[in-house]
């Protein structure tokens, strides 16, 4: 966790804390717990619900602090925003985290308003009741985002998340391990600004590099009863004014006919 990352959708990570459970069958072979049982980073490398949520260093947490002070450099650089995506290692809307280390994260976000922060979640029931009284209709440097590996947990959390007042929304298709099928996203608020695509066949942690597979990158996802265009790669982003999609990351960029 830190300044660079393998993660290709994001440019940093940040973790406030360290320590996680299983809510889903997306969080089988979780790199994390595997991490964690390794590097020891709670007691005993425990995971779970009984296990420890550790917070992380002071220096940890002042890294956001630092990249925002950089932000003109990046933004000269990229020509974009820095991206960091929150918590790898953890979930913010966890139950069994503080929550004063949670009032202290969004603290956090306030005072790094040139970072656009990506919270990722696979417990979106958690989100509005978690969220600063003064969130409104969310801070202008958040995105909000849900993992679904399925249609199942597609069908139980994107509702959800796309009912949370959020500058932006995404959806984590990865590990994924079933077709999300034809799914009708318009009985949602709204449609994902982006979509994470990553497969998972024989290798067994979630964002390995493993293809999609054809049959399951054409039921992938229906949006307004229109395939979305797939391929094995990073993020499917919305088109500006369009209603279309781009694939978008070092698969090149892919977008639909109209």
């Amino acid at each position: 966790m830190g300044d660079t990352t393998e993660i290709s959708w994001t440019d940093a990570t940040f973790n406030p804390w360290i320590g996680c459970q299983h809510v889903s069958p997306g969080c089988d072979h979780c790199y994390a717990e595997a991490q964690n049982a390794f590097r020891k980073w709670t007691a005993g490398g425990a995971w779970g619900p009984r296990a420890e949520r550790r917070r992380t260093s002071a220096a940890t947490w002042n890294n956001p602090r630092r990249w925002n002070a950089e932000a003109p450099t990046f933004t000269r650089a990229y020509g974009r925003r820095r991206r960091v995506f929150c918590a790898s290692l953890a979930d913010v809307f966890d139950n069994q985290a503080p929550r004063a280390w949670r009032a202290d994260l969004f603290r956090l976000i306030r005072e790094t308003p040139e970072l656009d922060w990506q919270l990722l979640t696979k417990r979106p029931q958690n989100i509005a009741r978690m969220l600063p009284a003064d969130w409104g209709e969310g801070y202008p440097n958040v995105w909000l985002g849900v993992t679904a590996e399925d249609a199942e947990r597609f069908r139980m959390r994107w509702p959800i998340v796309s009912r949370v007042p959020a500058a932006r929304r995404f959806l984590s298709y990865e590990p994924a391990i079933a077709p999300l099928g034809a799914i009708d996203i318009r009985k949602a608020n709204c449609l994902p600004d982006w979509i994470i695509l990553w497969g998972r066949e024989r290798r067994p942690c979630a964002g390995d590099a493993s293809s999609l597979g054809s049959s399951r990158a054409r039921s992938v996802l229906r949006a307004r009863h229109r395939v979305l265009p797939q391929a094995m790669g990073h993020v499917l982003e919305q088109s500006a004014g369009a209603g279309g999609w781009a694939l978008t990351g070092r698969g090149g960029a892919l977008r639909p006919s109209h």
